[in-house]
């Protein structure tokens, strides 16, 4: 990765774009071409004011969008980074993988501005499939937000793309793809937005990434997995509620890697080649997430990129203090994590400040992300991450002081002291979102069922033209009912919501909604766009739990 800085005021060079054809971007999406930092809306005769063919609607780089982008992108610097995904080789710490990367490493280099700059940062695709770039949790402009058929273009092999926005809250978030099952391959990395004026006192940071790894694991592939789970969730009797034979389609999301086999194994039972192993979970309970704890068996269970047989070390001095910024990139598992022999002071969920909050664990689903404190006690200690339910763990090591590592299979006994959830958290007063009636309510339901493997919201699988309507300056409301017996970790793209229900609640961008059970959240709507609202278990997006929220004209 390359990194320039420079200030805002120098010239702006035009960005490289990866563009189609005016007939298909129609038969696509149906929206304008782009490009990739304009204060002013483009024209294009294929969509003509129109978004994903729906009138009415904000366009992705509408000038509703560059509207609300200048007011961001005051002052600050510009970041210029080259980051490059291509197939690779990594060394897991034994385990050697063949997988596709930002680089050669796992996970890929952390991107870190400050918050009020511009990041200009190129993703040049040297993958055998189109690509997409989505960062998660930045309320950025909706034509940057990588979501290939409804905010632009994805990126074709051999192409590259400069996404340009301004960075607008300080916290920590990361980035991925938005293109089938992609994220579940080693693309992914962290995004450190640091504060002009932070307020926090320490000595030392340490970004933890924690990840469940199948992909190049005795020829697996999340693409294989994908379709064990679609086409053999009926052959086990794993009960469920079904969405009434709807059958999770994929609609215009981008699934051109399911047919697309890039290693060299076969799919499994492919006449006279040997079968890949079953990455299916059967029989994984977790009392913390309602019951059935995940869909797929990983092989191995990551920090940092390392397996807990050969654990990545963090080293600091005794009594330092330390903020950890914990990042759940997995696909399909949960995790509960203890730092051995410390108490963790909680200061930020999903990259906004709560009232500081004195817990032994954390349980983060898919794509959240927790900021802690802690002082380092003298010694070498243990940070697991428990696959919870999946009864594995993965382990990175804090180091002050001589003593042999803790083992694979350590289990400090704070995982089994206070647990913290983000309901019993409050947001800091600088960000709390003030007492409001909403002005919208929209109601989603969780719908699907293992053995149809048919996820969706309100039985529909998604396709772009979804919409749920709302207005610029409206309070909106939003319900998840879960009707499942499965437990989703839900994601709006574009917006920081509260948690509803209870006066100053956290601010996050992804919340876990239990089986048969009700969340709701507030937020502003206050970023113009159409935006994805999906459930960030990887399989279960991919099989429909997916839908669109969009700004009226």
């Amino acid at each position: 990765m390359r990194t320039v800085m420079r200030n805002e005021s120098s010239p702006r060079v035009p960005s490289r774009r990866a563009v189609l054809g005016a007939a298909a971007a129609v038969a696509v999406a149906g929206t304008g071409i782009l490009t990739a930092c304009s204060d002013t809306a483009p024209t294009h005769p294929a969509h003509g004011g129109r978004a994903n063919g729906t009138e009415g609607y904000v366009d992705p780089a509408g000038k509703e969008v560059a509207a609300a982008e200048k007011k961001r992108g005051r002052g600050g610097r510009t970041r210029e980074v080259e980051l490059t995904a291509a197939r690779t080789r990594l060394d897991l710490g034994g385990p050697t993988v063949r997988t596709w990367a930002y680089g050669d490493r796992l996970p890929g280099e952390e991107v870190r501005v400050t918050a009020g700059d511009t990041l200009a940062l190129t993703l040049a695709n040297h993958l055998p499939q189109a690509t997409s770039l989505h960062w998660h949790g930045i309320a950025l402009r909706n034509d940057m937000d990588g979501v290939p058929g409804l905010t632009q273009q994805d990126i074709k092999p051999g192409a590259d793309f400069t996404h340009r926005f301004a960075v607008p809250h300080p916290g920590t978030y990361w980035l991925h793809p938005h293109s089938g099952t992609q994220q579940d391959r080693g693309l992914y990395a962290p995004l450190i937005v640091e504060d002009p004026r932070e307020p926090l006192k320490y000595d030392k940071e340490w970004v933890v990434v924690l990840d469940d790894w199948v992909d190049g694991v005795d020829g697996s592939t999340p693409d294989d997995v994908l379709a064990e789970l679609r086409e053999g969730m009926a052959d086990h009797d794993m009960g469920g509620t079904s969405s009434g034979g709807q059958g999770g389609g994929h609609g215009g999301h981008d699934m051109s890697n399911m047919s697309l086999r890039t290693d060299a194994s076969p799919a499994p039972g492919t006449p006279g080649k040997p079968s890949r192993p079953s990455r299916m979970m059967m029989g994984a309970k977790s009392a913390l997430l309602g019951g059935d704890a995940g869909d797929v068996a990983y092989p191995h269970y990551l920090v940092n990129g390392r397996t807990a047989e050969a654990p990545a070390q963090f080293r600091a001095r005794p009594g330092d203090r330390i903020r950890l910024r914990v990042i759940n990139a997995g696909g399909d598992t949960a995790f509960r994590v203890a730092l051995g022999g410390h108490e963790m002071t909680v200061t930020h969920t999903d990259g906004f400040p709560v009232r500081h909050a004195k817990t032994d664990a954390l349980l983060l689903g898919m794509g959240e992300r927790y900021d802690v404190l802690v002082t380092a006690m003298d010694g070498v200690f243990p940070l697991t991450a428990v696959a919870e339910g999946k009864k594995k763990a993965a382990l990175a090591v804090l180091r002050t002081g001589g003593g042999a590592p803790p083992s694979a299979s350590t289990r400090p006994d704070e995982l089994k002291g206070r647990l913290l959830t983000a309901d019993k958290l409050r947001a800091h007063e600088s960000v709390a979102l003030p007492s409001r009636r909403p002005d919208r309510t929209i109601r989603l339901r969780l719908t699907g069922g293992m053995a149809e493997y048919d996820w969706a919201f309100d039985k529909k699988p998604y396709t772009p033209g979804q919409r749920h309507p709302v207005r610029a300056g409206e309070r909106v409301r939003l319900t998840f009912a879960n009707s499942t017996s499965m437990w989703h970790p839900v994601h709006l793209h574009g917006h920081t919501f509260a948690l509803a229900g209870v006066r100053g609640g956290a601010r996050k961008d992804t919340a876990i909604v239990l089986p048969n059970g009700t969340l709701s959240v507030d937020f502003e709507a206050d970023n113009p766009g159409l935006w994805m609202i999906h459930c960030h278990n990887v399989y279960h997006a991919e099989a429909g739990m997916m839908t669109v929220l969009g700004y009226r004209t």
